[in-house]
């Protein structure tokens, strides 16, 4: 069994294969220690285009990532494939992140502080977070979140998602153990979900599937979310319940 590389002192060569994460990099003031990045780590910007490129965050090139000399190299375990993970293993100090729900997003975020000195920084976020967060919660609404379409694929009770689709006042109609079921679309028609939110990301759903939708779910309200305010963890978070309110402030004007 291979030896796992520690870290004894706050990490000067990053590398970030979680694309929320990356963000999370960026506020804490990480510039010049984030050396590479994924295809998919779009924010910031200017990262993006700067930054050198390391493959997508399931086909990542180990070569690109060795030649970087990272002295920390961030995962998911959901984001990432396991047996690139264990790759990695030898080339650097590991953080596996576990983002399930709001809870764990903000050890993940004393983590990600933790191991790159900026804890001071981490700490005045997950406290604004939690101030953000504290607002009185909203009527349940029940919904079904779909991410992704042929096949039509939902979200479990085990994700980040589901956690943030409560907070944003949405029970999620669909709880199953497995983390992304499919779902047919007679199963859909079945559930007759009161609220069906199409997510922006992973699958890119538009305004054309949201009208095709509502014809086969004539009683469904169908509603277009942006996926990052639902399945982004980190400094992105701060967003998210300035943009639930104004979801629902839209929901009560149809």
């Amino acid at each position: 069994m291979a030896i796992a590389i520690q870290l004894h002192s706050p990490a000067q060569r990053i590398v970030c294969l979680v694309p929320s994460i990356t963000t999370l990099l960026h506020y804490l003031g990480l510039a010049e220690q984030t050396v590479g990045i994924t295809k998919f780590c779009i924010s910031p910007s200017h990262w993006h285009t700067s930054k050198p490129h390391i493959g997508g965050t399931k086909n990542i090139n180990v070569s690109k990532i060795k030649a970087l000399l990272p002295d920390c190299i961030i995962c998911s375990k959901e984001e990432n494939v396991a047996e690139q993970v264990q790759q990695l293993a030898s080339i650097s100090y590991i953080l596996l992140t576990n983002v399930t729900n709001f809870a764990s997003s903000l050890q993940m975020i004393a983590e990600v502080g933790a191991i790159t000195g900026t804890l001071p920084q981490a700490k005045v976020l997950i406290k604004e977070l939690k101030v953000r967060f504290t607002t009185a919660p909203l009527a349940p609404l029940k919904a079904v979140y779909l991410i992704w379409q042929k096949p039509y694929l939902t979200v479990g009770g085990d994700t980040f998602i589901h956690s943030m689709m409560r907070k944003a006042g949405f029970t999620n109609m669909y709880k199953a153990t497995t983390r992304y079921p499919t779902l047919t679309l007679q199963g859909l028609q079945a559930l007759a979900p009161p609220f069906v939110l199409l997510s922006s990301e992973p699958y890119p759903f538009k305004h054309s599937h949201a009208v095709s939708l509502r014809k086969l779910l004539p009683s469904s309200t169908i509603l277009l979310v942006d996926g990052a305010m639902f399945s982004w963890y980190g400094s992105t978070m701060l967003a998210m319940p300035n943009y639930y309110l104004q979801l629902r402030q839209h929901i009560t004007t149809l």
